[in-house]
């Protein structure tokens, strides 16, 4: 058994990354949704994509740019995504790749 010390010593907080840190995004990996709290306690859903153990959110907004994407091209199987501003201001594009 570890103690408190050795156990904060070796501690690395879990980091989400956003899905617009991948270069290209391949549609068939797996979702999951999370819940989180704001810093007003309030609690929120959001989904995450899950590649090489890591955690990626995926924004409302970008799964319906793909929705879109796979009504013109239903074969899509890779799609960038790019964001522009930060916190509430955040807006994203979503792209076909081939």
């Amino acid at each position: 058994m570890s103690s408190l010390k050795e156990t904060a010593k070796e501690y690395t907080p879990k980091l989400t990354l956003n899905i617009a840190d991948l270069d290209k995004v391949d549609i068939s990996f797996p979702m999951e949704e999370r819940t989180g709290t704001d810093n007003n306690g309030k609690s929120f859903d959001y989904h995450v994509m899950i590649t090489n153990e890591q955690e990626y959110r995926v924004p409302n907004t970008v799964l319906e740019e793909i929705q879109k994407i796979l009504k013109l091209k239903p074969e899509t199987k890779f799609v960038k995504v790019s964001k522009k501003g930060s916190g509430l201001n955040t807006s994203y594009s979503v792209e076909f790749i081939e």
